[in-house]
């Protein structure tokens, strides 16, 4: 008997997985990435902290590193409103309009 409701169980589902934000998942296209730039000199590059830990500061190094080695290259340095999984829609239209590149930093 207890074979039996053993392999009953392998069977059936075990767990249901959920979206943590709580919005459907959907089906989306994937988009392909900017083109690269053929150089930094002259441009701004946004340093984008998104809320992991430690990733600010992984920033504010990199941010000294370009000072020191490519002071050509202005860098901005942000931190995204909310967690690492709310949208910042400002910043992002920020970045487009003002930025040549974008680096996100996560922390850990």
């Amino acid at each position: 008997m207890a074979q039996a409701i053993a392999q009953s169980t392998l069977t059936s589902p075990l767990f249901t997985v959920l979206n943590p934000q709580g919005r459907p998942t959907g089906v989306f296209e994937p988009l392909s990435m900017a083109p690269r730039l053929d150089t930094l000199e002259g441009k701004t590059v946004y340093l984008v902290d998104v809320g992991f830990a430690g990733g600010y500061e992984f920033l504010e190094e990199l941010r000294a590193w370009f000072s020191r080695n490519m002071p050509a290259v202005k860098t901005l340095l942000h931190r995204k409103k909310g967690n690492m999984f709310l949208d910042d829609p400002e910043l992002w239209a920020q970045v487009k309009d003002k930025g040549h590149a974008v680096i996100f930093g996560v922390g850990g």
